[in-house]
């Protein structure tokens, strides 16, 4: 069962000009240290810290409550696995959101995906409420 969704479009250069204004202040307030060194090792820089301001937007959203309640910037984490898909985790109060929406005997699985072609970078969140069978307690 689907227990949210958000989506969220975010302005590349908006995102580049608050970089050049506000600098780690704007970094450290937002995003956590491994979404900071992934940004730092790419091409594009910008447009990849801008995907996952907008990942973050669209977590919020799917959660329920936007950035409001006490979720903080950090609560929501964007990495990516080997393949490159990107996974969304949560912490603090955000997770604690996230075990409220989720039905007993349920276990809740964020998807998230990300997109950009300048000037825009956007994201997709969709969180999953699925059954806990028997095998997923083995695992």
């Amino acid at each position: 069962m689907i227990l949210g969704i958000g989506t969220d479009l975010a302005n590349i250069d908006r995102i580049s000009g608050t970089l050049e204004r506000f600098g780690d202040r704007f970094k450290n307030r937002v995003f956590t240290k491994i979404e900071q060194a992934k940004a730092e090792r790419r091409k594009d820089v910008a447009g990849t810290y801008a995907k996952r301001w907008a990942a973050k937007e669209a977590c919020s959203k799917a959660l329920g409550t936007g950035l409001a309640m006490g979720i903080s910037w950090k609560d929501m984490s964007v990495s990516n696995l080997r393949s490159g898909q990107p996974v969304m985790e949560v912490t603090g109060w955000a997770k604690d959101r996230l075990e409220a929406l989720t039905p007993h005997g349920h276990e809740a699985v964020i998807h998230c995906t990300l997109t950009d072609d300048h000037p825009w970078a956007q994201a997709f969140v969709v969180i999953e409420a699925r059954p806990i069978t028997q095998s997923s307690l083995d695992s």
